[in-house]
């Protein structure tokens, strides 16, 4: 019997990585779709990120309560999920908590930790569910999360209550086993959170005990390997993907544009002419993006890493004020653009066009048109994502290469162009004003 539940949970565990294995292989693959970017200098400064942003979560700790409620849920599921490593040994072993010998009296300690952490994971959780149905907390139930992307939301919260629930149901079946001198269910001692409810077994047979005991370990183990293999479905992916995330985050000050050398030197030869001999041939690259595979792959991370809180859109003046941008949006958009992509390439082999572009299928002009480039989404984004960087690619593309602006953005352009300023006066004009003062 007990080759046989090992055989069960060797293919269980072995179908579970290889899906998993192949579909973050996907992801990343969709990823690597976007042009290349170097985001490796100041390592010292990405690590230091990386450890703030991602792990210690500094930037949801603006809102102390929510911010200690999701490091619980993060860091105690995280956490408790390094249990896994003994039950994933007892499944192939056929052994029953196999590190209590090794750690003596310290064991117990280590799971009373884990317990209280599920504790803490389970009310977390349930108080995020009451936010999100029942207070309706509003950047949680704006238009662009009807339908899958709320349900997600709610699957996630519902799955880890019930493996906390199962976790803590297993202990407490497994203490009274304990108690009984079962032979299998070795001593670890009483455990901080369900010693106490171990009288609630009472009365209960050693069958009836181990049927609910190995009813919770299987369904806990099922339940968390089901956890990974829909977390790359699930705008849960960030739970990975917000470390690499955070480490590549742009490092230049917020408000710096991502100027185009070459168009910069085009422009510089057009004011020396002298200089045009000696320049270097090549073409020029596209101005902005227009579909996915333009943007970078660092864009296409930010897509990937979104967690969809919506912190970002709730920060956005253009949303406050009634305009169609949701920077939230923005990157849901991008995200679906490059799965699309992807499963395109997984059938025929490669990318042809389909017949839709990020730009108008996805992403509309109008939502584009709104953007002030305040940086207020990028301040916001707890994981360094960058909604605006992926917006001014867009709206390059629109106006340098589509010549699409509203008439008041190509008056200034003119101005610009002619006066080198965005108002309609020539730079001797603009200078009069001192003249008149000192005169």
């Amino acid at each position: 019997m007990h080759i046989i539940q090992e055989l069960l949970f060797v293919i269980a565990f072995g179908i579970a990585v290889y899906l998993f294995y192949r579909k973050a292989r996907q992801i990343r693959q969709n990823i690597l779709l976007g042009r290349d970017v170097q985001l490796n200098d100041e390592p010292a400064t990405r690590w230091r990120n990386m450890l703030l942003l991602a792990f210690g979560q500094k930037k949801m700790f603006r809102n102390p309560l929510v911010a200690v409620l999701h490091f619980f849920v993060y860091a105690g599921f995280v956490i408790i999920n390094i249990e896994i490593l003994e039950i994933i040994l007892d499944g192939i072993l056929g052994t029953h908590r196999l590190f209590a010998p090794l750690l003596g009296s310290l064991y117990a300690v280590l799971i009373g930790c884990f317990e209280i952490l599920a504790a803490l994971v389970l009310i977390g959780c349930a108080i995020f569910l009451v936010r999100r149905n029942v207070v309706k907390v509003k950047r949680l139930n704006q238009h662009e999360l009807d339908g899958w992307p709320r349900s997600d939301a709610n699957y996630i919260l519902i799955t880890e209550i019930v493996l906390m629930l199962l976790f803590l149901t297993m202990n407490t079946a497994d203490q009274a086993l304990q108690q009984h001198g079962h032979e299998h269910y070795m001593n670890t001692g009483a455990f901080w959170v369900t010693g106490p409810f171990v009288s609630l077994f009472t009365g209960l047979s050693d069958s009836t005990l181990i049927a609910i005991e190995r009813t919770c370990w299987w369904l806990h183990i099922l339940g968390i390997l089901a956890f990974l293999n829909y977390l790359p479905y699930s705008k849960h992916l960030h739970i990975i993907l917000a470390f690499p995330n955070a480490y590549y985050g742009d490092l230049r000050p917020k408000g710096k544009m991502e100027n185009m050398p070459a168009v910069q030197k085009e422009v510089q030869l057009m004011l020396q002419p002298d200089l045009a001999a000696e320049a270097p041939g090549g073409d020029i690259p596209k101005f902005g993006a227009k579909d996915v595979p333009d943007l970078t792959w660092k864009n296409l991370l930010d897509a990937y890493s979104c967690t969809e809180c919506g912190r970002c859109t709730a920060a956005c003046p253009a949303n406050i004020t009634g305009k169609k941008l949701s920077p939230r949006k923005i990157m849901m958009d991008t995200r679906d653009r490059a799965e699309a992509i992807g499963v395109q390439i997984a059938k025929t082999g490669s990318f042809t066009e389909d017949g839709k572009t990020l730009l108008r299928d996805y992403i509309t002009e109008e939502e584009l048109r709104a953007c002030t480039s305040c940086n207020a989404c990028v301040q916001e984004c707890p994981v360094s994502i960058n909604p605006l960087h992926i917006i001014l690619q867009l709206r390059r593309h629109l106006v340098m290469e589509e010549s699409s602006a509203p008439q008041e953005w190509n008056m200034m352009f003119s101005n610009i162009e002619n006066n080198m300023a965005p108002w309609k006066m020539s730079p001797d004009d603009r200078d009069k004003w001192a003249v008149e003062m000192n005169g």
